[in-house]
């Protein structure tokens, strides 16, 4: 039996595995998950080790340059101190690295959903609207009411309730309709596309086996 055709079992084993769990949590299931994990988890390590640490560790410690010497030094610093908060005596030392991680991660994020989301979105809505009215109305429609929808300003009435005017309500059932609409047809979309790619790799894995 070549490596090929082993790999292929394999695959196929692992497979019926994981659809076991639709029998009920059992051994074979979580052997399966743990097999994934453990896989993933080594390939995660090894390509991170290879393509970013050892790369970085020789444009930079290695250069030569004490200002980039420096540079270089940070990351590991900072890992070396996230590392210390598996220490119950110095975990508070991991928390520079980690206020400093989610700061970064903060700032790069909110730039890249402005500029990678809100502001492409608003050309693609005032495009829509230029090219097709009526598309482009349900388009603005759609994007306004979600928006209405996710916002909580709220006012206390006579009675002592704290609801939304009737306007914001209104505006907000409508966008909660193209909220549930969207993710319905995400929700189809994937599970067309996960029963696609089921069936093609079983048909792979019989033709293969069946050929060989």
């Amino acid at each position: 039996m070549s490596a090929d055709q082993i790999g292929l079992w394999a695959g196929f084993v692992l497979t019926l595995m994981v659809f076991s769990y639709l029998l009920g949590d059992n051994f074979l299931y979580r052997l399966a998950v743990y097999v994934f994990v453990g896989l993933a988890a080594g390939y995660v390590t090894m390509v991170t080790v290879e393509g970013v640490i050892i790369p970085w560790i020789n444009a930079t410690l290695n250069s030569g340059e004490t200002g980039t010497q420096i540079v270089g030094a940070l990351p590991l610093i900072f890992g070396l101190l996230m590392l210390l908060k598996m220490v119950k005596r110095f975990n508070r030392l991991g928390n520079l690295s980690l206020a400093f991680i989610i700061g970064v991660g903060t700032a790069v994020a909110l730039v890249g959903t402005i500029s990678g989301t809100l502001l492409p979105l608003i050309g693609s809505t005032a495009n829509s609207v230029r090219l097709d009215t009526a598309n482009g109305f349900i388009i603005v429609l759609g994007v306004v009411c979600t928006l209405i929808y996710f916002q909580y300003l709220a006012r206390r009435t006579p009675t002592g309730e704290v609801r939304r005017g009737l306007i914001g309500r209104t505006f907000g059932a409508v966008g909660e309709g193209f909220i549930v609409i969207t993710l319905g047809a995400l929700y189809g979309g994937a599970i067309l596309t996960g029963l696609t790619i089921f069936s093609e790799r079983i048909a792979f894995i019989l033709t293969r086996i069946g050929g060989g």
